[in-house]
């Protein structure tokens, strides 16, 4: 019994020296009695063996923090980097960029070994080298572009030389003379304006010429960049300003001389519209008098053809007149040559008609009539009557 106490205490004192955990978010290196080195990499409880265990952080944050800002989360706060662009203009970027221990375990010792802790690792190597890295690359862009849209391009050059070695660079220089003419003729004020323009080294094969730090030469990786801010020095920001104000009144002169312009058009526009108008009521107006002599002269042509049909249907009137004056004539031509015309004809038994008519009218009969003789010469009534109107028929000068 007392053998078995011995043996649990004695494994609970040694388990400490023979067995640990390993945290999530770690990476341990194991220093062995022997002197030998071993890694371990993942979490949970390992064999340790009496080894002195050293742990490192998985992740190590290096930002550049302001002064009001709380840093105990952050292994490397760095102030604000300074930076000069490429027209001379200078700035401080704010950056926040993360780093990963490397993943295979010789390299993870060997990043031990030579820098024993990790605030040695930050201080001397992450730290100055994203520094550089973010300086150097100022020289390569100019404030001017940077604010124009070359911002995303600014970061991709601090991320892709923070990850795979600086880029090797070529400064050529430029000077520019600049002539500025004033009121007096012949005579003009020069200007030399110094530009650079800094391009990319490139090999035999075109691939662009690197330069490793030590990031890269510890197998240090490069997990996240992010460029927070870059702060513009005042002067530049006023001569922003100040070309902003002048591009400002330059768009709004702009706009004016358009919506001038644009006024200038609507009133073209509307006197063509209303020219346009006068014009298309004038031409309304001739058309109505055309129309109106079109009717008149198509009301003279019908009236001229009633006319000449009229003239055309009096002629053959006329000519049916003439034919049956003609016929009558001719008639009457014949007539006379057999006698009387048929008019005096027709004239004389009117009016023996009519006389008979009238002496029967004033015949007195006598009121006693006495009848005899012989009766083969008619009835004395008959005599009487036939005496009368022979009287009447005869002629005035006869009667005398």
């Amino acid at each position: 019994m007392a053998g078995a106490l011995a043996f649990v205490g004695t494994t609970l004192i040694l388990f400490p020296y023979l067995f640990f955990y390993a945290e999530p978010g770690y990476q341990y290196v194991l220093v062995h009695p022997t002197g030998s080195k071993s890694a371990i990499m993942d979490e949970g409880i390992k064999w340790r063996g009496f080894a002195q265990v050293i742990p490192w952080q998985k992740y190590i944050d290096v930002k550049v923090v302001n002064a009001d800002e709380e840093t105990g989360e952050i292994e490397g706060a760095m102030d604000p980097i300074p930076i000069r662009f490429i027209d001379q203009v200078t700035a401080k970027a704010m950056l926040s960029t993360r780093f990963q221990l490397p993943t295979d375990p010789e390299s993870f010792i060997n990043l031990a070994i030579e820098y024993r802790s990790l605030q040695n690792l930050v201080q001397t190597t992450l730290i100055p080298t994203v520094r550089e890295v973010v300086s150097n690359t100022g020289y390569m862009f100019a404030a001017q572009d940077y604010i124009s849209g070359s911002a995303s391009d600014f970061r991709v050059a601090i991320d892709d030389q923070l990850k795979m070695g600086t880029f090797s660079v070529q400064k050529i220089e430029y000077k520019d003379t600049l002539e500025t003419a004033i009121e007096q003729k012949s005579r003009s004020i020069q200007e030399i304006r110094t530009r650079y323009e800094v391009n990319k080294r490139l090999d035999n094969e075109g691939k662009t010429i690197r330069i490793p730090h030590d990031i890269n030469e510890s197998n240090v990786i490069v997990a996240q960049v992010i460029v927070d801010d870059v702060i513009l020095e005042k002067a530049f920001k006023k001569r922003l300003e100040a070309q902003r104000d002048e591009s400002a009144k330059r768009q709004l002169e702009q706009q004016k001389i358009k919506t001038a312009k644009d006024a200038q058009a609507r009133i073209v526009a509307e006197g063509e519209r209303d020219k346009a108008g006068e014009r298309v009521a004038q031409e309304k107006e001739q058309v109505k008098a055309l129309i109106a002599i079109e009717t008149k002269l198509k009301q003279e042509e019908t009236n001229r053809k009633l006319a000449q049909l009229a003239l055309e249907t009096e002629k053959l009137r006329a000519e049916a007149e003439k034919v049956k004056a003609d016929a009558e004539s001719y008639k009457n031509r014949k007539l006379v040559s057999a006698g009387l015309t048929p008019q005096e004809k027709a004239q004389i038994e009117k009016e023996t008609a009519i006389g008979v008519a009238t002496e029967l009218a004033n015949i007195k009969f006598p009121e006693v009539m006495i009848m005899g003789g012989d009766t083969k010469g008619g009835t004395p009534l008959e005599s009487l009557i036939g005496a009368a109107m022979t009287k009447q028929l005869l002629p005035k000068k006869n009667q005398e």
